[in-house]
């Protein structure tokens, strides 16, 4: 199986077509909406901030208080971890974002090390957290948790930039097998499709944004 993400699992389970095309035939290039674009710009200004004192351009100027907030919190400050975990018999082990090994990857906007503590901070820029999903959090514990041996607990958060809010969730390193396998059984149904070579299209409102333009769904 192809190494996975928390990102790639939720397009497999947005659309098994969709992921085939972008992650297994490779025919297709998502080229991103005006949303991912504007999101990709904001973590970049919170990673030059943070990184190297970089001024916040003033049409990010919302995320001041958040960042200084976070700034000030004492420990070596990590931005954007590009993180590969292996999986064998033995169980989980630290291995290179692009590895031939490679099992998972992610990449962490921010990890704090403070001790046998960490943190853990996504950022993300919806206007709102009505559909917030901690479970990507779980994923990366376990990856730092991996490549941080000394870390024993992890302070996570999702961080919504625009509306000023943190969604918490704390991990500790007992439980680093607990978290990866809570995508178990998506990880059965990816695998299934992969062995049968079925990837049914699933119609939604997304498929407005596909960039798929084959499949019979399409509507952009």
């Amino acid at each position: 199986m192809n190494a996975w993400s928390y990102s790639s699992l939720k397009t497999f389970e947005q659309c098994p077509k969709k992921y085939y095309h972008l992650k297994v035939k490779r025919d297709v290039k998502d080229k991103g909406s005006r949303a991912s674009i504007y999101g990709e710009e904001v973590h970049k200004a919170a990673e030059d901030f943070i990184a190297s004192a970089t001024p916040i351009p003033q049409r990010f100027s919302f995320l001041t208080n958040v960042l200084n907030t976070l700034v000030s919190i004492p420990g070596e400050k990590l931005c954007e971890v590009k993180l590969g975990v292996a999986k064998s018999d033995e169980g989980y082990e630290p291995t290179k974002f692009f590895a031939d090994n490679v099992w998972w990857r992610g990449v962490a906007d921010l990890v704090i090390l403070q001790g046998d503590t960490a943190f853990s901070i996504d950022y993300k820029t919806g206007k709102n957290t009505r559909y917030a999903d901690t479970k990507q959090l779980d994923a990366v514990a376990a990856a730092i948790f991996t490549h941080y041996p000394h870390v024993k607990k992890i302070k996570s958060a999702l961080a919504f930039v625009v509306c000023n809010e943190l969604i918490r969730k704390e991990h500790v390193s007992d439980m680093r097998d607990s978290y990866f396998a809570t995508f178990e059984p998506e990880l059965e149904r990816l695998a299934g499709a992969e062995e049968s070579g079925v990837w049914n299209a699933k119609t939604g409102p997304l498929c407005a944004y596909c960039p798929v333009i084959e499949c019979e769904h399409n509507r952009t």
